[in-house]
């Protein structure tokens, strides 16, 4: 199984960006996809998830409105849109799946850095 995190980059207050995670090797209609980040000197911390069926989502509270997880079927990808950034989203950012029925997140993509300048 691989997950290929993309889609990082600087961008000012304000901005956009949207994270890409492809996934391959197997099957995951019974996944859960989750994007989670990493800021320096800080513990990974969960930021949105969502079922492969696209039926339901979670998210952070300080990234809820702001944030939008989603996934394409044909591509085997999940997406983060990610508006209205603010400096305190800087941080690495790793996507994630574990089977539906399982609390632990047992694949990892290799993390993208986004930087939000003020």
């Amino acid at each position: 199984v691989q997950l290929q995190a993309s889609g990082g980059g600087l961008v000012q207050a304000g901005g956009s960006l949207r994270l890409s995670c492809a996934a391959s090797g197997r099957t995951f209609s019974s996944y859960v996809m989750g994007w989670f980040r990493q800021a320096p000197g800080k513990e990974r911390e969960f930021v949105a998830r969502i079922t492969w069926s696209g039926t339901n989502t979670y998210y952070l509270a300080s990234v809820k409105g702001r944030f939008t997880i989603s996934r394409d079927f044909a591509k085997n990808v999940v997406y983060l849109q990610m508006n209205s950034l603010k400096p305190e989203d800087t941080a690495v950012h790793y996507c994630g799946a574990r089977p539906v029925d399982v609390g632990t997140y047992n694949y990892w993509g290799q993390g993208t850095q986004v930087t939000v300048s003020s």
